[in-house]
C-alpha cells in the first residue's frame, strides 16, 4: 500500500501520493501508517544538509503520532467511520512527508534541495498544517489509548497547525554564497576558493565523487524538462550543473579511484542496467534511429514519439510492430525506457552511440548559451584552468585535466567548443606518446569527444593529429586506447579532405584491420565504422580492397555472434559491391550463401536492405553465374517478396529489382514465363 521511492522513478520534489481507497480495513490502515511513520522515523539517523531543522521538527511529531498509532492498533475497540476518514488522510501527509525527506537526504541532489529551501520549508509547513487537521478531527474519544498519549496527540495538532517552519538561516546564507558565486560566473569573474569549499563543506561534500553525484542529478533533470517546466528552473539547473563541474575542477586534486583505471558501471553509475540491454532495444521500429523520446502504445511497444505520431495521423490504427489493432490511439512517455537510453548515451562516447543523441546534444548546447550565463562563464573558466594544468601541470595534474576533459566532453557540443576555444588541443595530442597508459587513455578518449565538434578536426588535423592517431590505433598502450583512436579517425573521416590523408597513411586501414581481428567489440565496432567512412572517398575504395579487407568482413559474418558487428560489415559490404572490383572481391570469398543466409535469419530490417543492396550489386557488376547461385535457394524469392511490403521505400525497391532479375532468370532458363513464387503461394478462383 505504501508507496516506495528509490529516487529514480519519480522527479525530485513531486509527491505522487494516493489516497487509501474507501473499503479499507482499519487495521490494515493503521497497519500501514505504522510502516509509514517508522519509514520516516528512520531519516533522524541520515545526513540532511538544507532545512535540517525543520525536517528534524516534523519527525518529533510524527514520532509522537506513532506512539499513538500503535496504542490504537493494539487496542480492543474498534475504529468509527469518522477516525478512519481522519487516518485516511494522514496517511496521503505523511507519504508526502516521506518523499519530502528522501529528497533531502539523497547525497546527489544537495546543492538544488538548498537552493529550493524556501519552496522545501513552505512545502513543510502545507503537510504540518495538512497533519494538525487530520488530527483535529480524530475522534479521540472513541478510540483506544491512553489518557497522556492522547494529550501528546492533541499537543502535536495544535503545534502542526501553528508551527512557522521558516527557512534556516544558515540555508539562506549559503543560498546566497552560491547566488554571488553564480552572478560571478556571469560576469567571469573567478569565485573565491575559501567561498567554495565552505558552500561545499556545508553540503558535506568533500570528496570528488560526492561532486560529481551532483552533476549527475542536476543533468538528469535538466534532461527530463518538459514544456510547462518553468524556465527559472531549466536555467538554475543548467547554473549549478556549470558551478559543480567547476569545483570538481578545481577544487579536488584526487578523484575517488585513480581516473581511467574505474570501471564504466562505475563511472556510469547504474551502468549494469543498461548493460542488460541491446542497443538494438533502443531504436524505433520504424526509423530505426535510437529513441529520442519513447513512448509507448496500448499494446505495450514503444516507439519514438515524431515517428508513431506520423504513422496514426496517416490513418493507420494497428501496431507497426506486432500487426496488433490498436484498442485507443493514446501514447504514454515511457520514462524508464527514455532513462536507460540517454544513461547509455551518456557513457558511451565511442562512435557507435552518437547516433540519435546528435539533436539533443545540439539542444542542450543552446541551452546552455541561451538559458543559463552562469553555465556558460563557469565552463568557459573551467576550459582555462584546464588548459593551464595541461601545459604546466604535473604528470599526475595532466591526467586528472585530461581525465576531466573526457568527461565533461562526453555528452556537451558546448563543453567541447569551449575547450577547443581554451587551446586543450595540443597538449592533449602531446599526451597521446605518454609512457602511463592511462594518461594515454585519457587523452585519446578526450580527443573522440572533442572531435565530434566539427571545428575541432583542423585544430586536430594541423598539430599533427593524424599520425599520432595512427600510432595509438597501431601501439596503443592499451586496448581502450586503441579504441578510442578508431572512433576519432571515424570522427575525422568526415571531412572529405581528412578521409584522404588517412587513407594515404600506409598504416592506417591495416591497423583498423588489426582491431577488427584482434579487438574487443567495442573496438570492432569502432574500427568497423571508421573504415566505412573512409569509403566515399575512391582512392580508399582500392586501398581497402587492396589491404584484404573483404576476406575479413566476410569472416565477421560467418565467426562473429554480434548482431551489431555483422550489419557494420553488411554495411562496408553493400557498399564496396557498388563497384565491380568489390563484387569480384566478394565473390572470390564465395560469401553468396553467408550473405542469402543473413537475409532469410531474424536480422533486424536494417540489416535486410544492405543484404538486398549487396546481393543486387553482385548480380549488376557479377557474371550470370552470380544469378544462378541466387535462385537455387527456395527461399530468397519469398524473403525479397517480404522486403516490399515490410522494408523500408529504398529496400523495397531494391528488392523490387533483384525480384525483376531473378524473374527474367526463370524465363530464359525454363524458356517460358514461370511462377517465382511456389506455386501454393496463389490463390486460384475458379
Amino acid at each position: 500500500m505504501i508507496q516506495r521511492s528509490n529516487g529514480s522513478s519519480r522527479r525530485i520534489l513531486t509527491y505522487p501520493a494516493v489516497h487509501p481507497c474507501e473499503a479499507i480495513a482499519p487495521q490494515t490502515l493503521l497497519t500501514s501508517l505504522i510502516a509509514l511513520t517508522r519509514n520516516i522515523c528512520s531519516f533522524k539517523s541520515k545526513f540532511i544538509a538544507s532545512n535540517a531543522r525543520n525536517g528534524r521538527e516534523i519527525i518529533r511529531q510524527i514520532g509522537v503520532v506513532r506512539i499513538f498509532l500503535e496504542e490504537v492498533r493494539d487496542g480492543s475497540l474498534g475504529l468509527p467511520a469518522s477516525a478512519v476518514l481522519s487516518l485516511s488522510e494522514l496517511h496521503l501527509a505523511f507519504q508526502k512527508v516521506q518523499f519530502l525527506l528522501e529528497d533531502l537526504a539523497r547525497d546527489d541532489a544537495r546543492v538544488w534541495m538548498l537552493m529550493n529551501s524556501s519552496r522545501v520549508a513552505s512545502q513543510f509547513r502545507v503537510l504540518s498544517r495538512a497533519m494538525g487537521t487530520a488530527l483535529d478531527v480524530l475522534p479521540l474519544g472513541s478510540v483506544s489509548a491512553a489518557v497522556e498519549v492522547k494529550e501528546h496527540v492533541q499537543l502535536v495538532a495544535r503545534q502542526a497547525r501553528k508551527a512557522g517552519y521558516e527557512v534556516d538561516p544558515d540555508d539562506i546564507r549559503v543560498a546566497s554564497a552560491v547566488w554571488s558565486v553564480l552572478s560571478g560566473f556571469e560576469k567571469r569573474v573567478l569565485p573565491g576558493v575559501g567561498d567554495l569549499k565552505r558552500v561545499l563543506e556545508f553540503l558535506g561534500i568533500r570528496k570528488w565523487s560526492k561532486c560529481e553525484k551532483q552533476v549527475k542529478f542536476l543533468d538528469s533533470e535538466n534532461g527530463l524538462e518538459n514544456l510547462s517546466e518553468e524556465k527559472r528552473d531549466v536555467a538554475l539547473l543548467s547554473s549549478l550543473k556549470g558551478l559543480m563541474c567547476y569545483c570538481r575542477c578545481v577544487l579536488f586534486d584526487v578523484v575517488d579511484g585513480e581516473p581511467g583505471r574505474r570501471s564504466e558501471a562505475k563511472c556510469g553509475g547504474g551502468g549494469e542496467a543498461v548493460g542488460c540491454f541491446n542497443l538494438e532495444d533502443f531504436r524505433c521500429p520504424i526509423s530505426l534511429e535510437i529513441m529520442a523520446d519513447p513512448v509507448t502504445v496500448a499494446t505495450g511497444q514503444s516507439y519514438d514519439r515524431c515517428s508513431i505520431a506520423k504513422w496514426l495521423r496517416a490513418d493507420n490504427l494497428s501496431c507497426p510492430k506486432t500487426g496488433e489493432k490498436l484498442k485507443n490511439m493514446e501514447v504514454v512517455p515511457n520514462l524508464a525506457l527514455k532513462r536507460l537510453i540517454q544513461q547509455h548515451c551518456f557513457e558511451n562516447g565511442g562512435a557507435f552511440a552518437d547516433s540519435g543523441h546528435r539533436n539533443r546534444d545540439i539542444g542542450r548546447a543552446r541551452l546552455a548559451v541561451a538559458g543559463s550565463l552562469a553555465l556558460e562563464g563557469a565552463m568557459q573558466m573551467v576550459a582555462e584552468f584546464l588548459n593551464g594544468r595541461l601545459a604546466v601541470g604535473t604528470v599526475e595534474e595532466q591526467n586528472k585535466a585530461a581525465y576531466e576533459i573526457r568527461l565533461l566532453t562526453k555528452t556537451s557540443i558546448f563543453n567541447r567548443s569551449c575547450l577547443v576555444e581554451a587551446g586543450v588541443v595540443p597538449h592533449l595530442l602531446k599526451l597521446l606518446c605518454s609512457a602511463d597508459s592511462v594518461t594515454q587513455e585519457n587523452a585519446i578518449a578526450s580527443l573522440l569527444n572533442i572531435s565530434k565538434y566539427s571545428k575541432s578536426k583542423a585544430v586536430i588535423v594541423e598539430n599533427g593529429g593524424l599520425n599520432l592517431m595512427v600510432g595509438v590505433l597501431k601501439k596503443g598502450l592499451k586496448s581502450e586506447a586503441r579504441q578510442h583512436a578508431a572512433g576519432t579517425l571515424f570522427y575525422l573521416a568526415s571531412t572529405e579532405e581528412y578521409r584522404r590523408l588517412i587513407g594515404e597513411n600506409a598504416d592506417a586501414i591495416p591497423a583498423l584491420m588489426a582491431l577488427i581481428k584482434d579487438g574487443t567489440d567495442r573496438a570492432r565496432k569502432n574500427a568497423l565504422v571508421a573504415i566505412f567512412g573512409l569509403l566515399t572517398h575512391p582512392a580508399n575504395h582500392r586501398r581497402v580492397i587492396a589491404a584484404g579487407v573483404v576476406p575479413l568482413l566476410v569472416h565477421v559474418l560467418t565467426s562473429f555472434d554480434s548482431e551489431a558487428l555483422v550489419m557494420d560489415a553488411l554495411a562496408i559490404l553493400s557498399t564496396l559491391a557498388e563497384k565491380a572490383d568489390g563484387s569480384i572481391a566478394i565473390l572470390r570469398c564465395k560469401a553468396l550463401d553467408s550473405i542469402v543466409g543473413i537475409l532469410n535469419s531474424s536480422i533486424p530490417r536494417a540489416g535486410k536492405e544492405f543484404c538486398v543492396s549487396l546481393l543486387l550489386a553482385l548480380c549488376v557488376n557479377g557474371s550470370g553465374d552470380v544469378v544462378a547461385l541466387m535462385a537455387k535457394s527456395p527461399s530468397l524469392m519469398g524473403t525479397l517478396y517480404s522486403q516490399l511490403s515490410e522494408g523500408t521505400s529504398r529496400a523495397s525497391k531494391k528488392a523490387s529489382s533483384l525480384i525483376r532479375v531473378l524473374h527474367e532468370f526463370h524465363e530464359r532458363s525454363s524458356g517460358s514465363i514461370s511462377p517465382v513464387l511456389p506455386q501454393e503461394r496463389f490463390i486460384h478462383i475458379r
